[in-house]
């Protein structure tokens, strides 16, 4: 089962489970967070798979949720279902308390009553809030978020460790790090640059272009995440309640961080977009937005040795790929 499966990360796993010939079950309610058409567009991509089999349903909703658990009895859940997004969480709190918490508690107790072999879910590297070291490690305190929905993301990662201790059930947490590419999401950076430039609208550049982020390519996230749903989590019998390690547990839960290890400046992602449009962007310099983070930064290692694999493509070629797609995409 992969919740979201309209959505950007959850329709390039679910596609990749299907080209490898593994029945998927596709979950999504087809909000309108952004347009339904986009994700109309990428159900359109998975129902051309004999293996797959789409659900229109809103996580929130305990009774349907039940239902579904109860029918599909699935194996392995691959939740990326929720509502994104930094800015909204101020706009539309409501909306993260529905999808991220309540939804996200279906979700755990549905695995509950089916004895799922393994939860993967997604968090964010948003928990990482008010944290200055860098590169962020599974090791870090998370106790310091700066927006509403970083905090849910870690209410998930907590919420995933109680049903993980009471009940045994593997779980594991995976901290995506700012995911771009082709069939993206509109609010996100890349996308919303290009559209700008190519427009010839201004683009509001945060923090005056002070800001790094450790851009993620959509492949790398799918490959890391395909691998880690055939490896659940294992307690670790070496764990010390005395000197409780936030990276591990006595659990069956782990959190891994999902990014490319190299943070680049947001002045040089508007130079590469500039440079593959062949046009000039339009600057208009902003202060930095409540609840956003000057810099983002990965630290894989925990992943890597899980998994023997770390993202590694270079922005300059993923946005190539982006906004050749996007160009077609439009048809222009």
């Amino acid at each position: 089962m992969v919740t979201g499966a309209a959505g950007f990360i959850g329709y390039y796993l679910a596609e990749r489970l299907l080209q490898a010939g593994r029945p998927v079950v596709g979950i999504d309610n087809l909000n309108d967070y952004y347009d339904p058409a986009l994700k109309e567009a990428r159900l359109d991509r998975l129902r051309q798979h004999p293996g797959f089999r789409f659900e229109r349903i809103d996580i929130a909703d305990q009774r349907d949720m039940q239902d579904l658990f109860a029918r599909l009895r699935p194996a392995i859940v691959a939740h990326m279902a929720a509502q994104a997004g930094v800015g909204y969480s101020m706009e539309n709190p409501q909306a993260y308390g529905a999808s991220n918490l309540a939804g996200f508690l279906n979700v755990l107790e549905g695995c509950r009553a089916v004895a799922t072999r393994h939860l993967v879910y997604a968090s964010s590297s948003s928990v990482y809030g008010g944290n200055a070291r860098v590169p962020f490690s599974i090791h870090d305190s998370v106790d310091h978020p700066v927006s509403l929905y970083a905090a849910t993301k870690k209410a998930n990662e907590l919420m995933a460790h109680s049903y993980a201790a009471l009940y045994g059930l593997p779980m594991t947490g995976l901290r995506f790090f700012t995911v771009y590419g082709p069939w993206g999401r509109p609010d996100m950076a890349v996308w919303k640059f290009t559209r700008a430039i190519l427009a010839g609208e201004p683009i509001r550049v945060n923090n005056h272009g002070r800001m790094w982020r450790d851009f993620t390519y959509i492949d790398d996230i799918a490959e890391a995440v395909v691998r880690l749903l055939d490896r659940p989590a294992e307690a670790n019998p070496d764990f010390d309640r005395m000197a409780p390690d936030p990276g591990s547990s006595f659990a069956p839960h782990r959190v891994y961080n999902i990014g490319n290890r190299k943070p680049e400046a947001l002045m040089e992602l508007i130079g590469l977009i500039e440079a593959e449009t062949g046009r000039k962007g339009i600057l208009e310099m902003r202060p930095l937005p409540p609840g956003e983070v000057v810099t983002t930064s990965a630290d894989t290692a925990e992943l890597e040795a899980a998994i023997v694999f770390r993202p590694a493509t270079p922005l300059a070629d993923g946005i190539a790929r982006f906004v050749r797609w996007y160009r077609d995409h439009h048809g222009i």
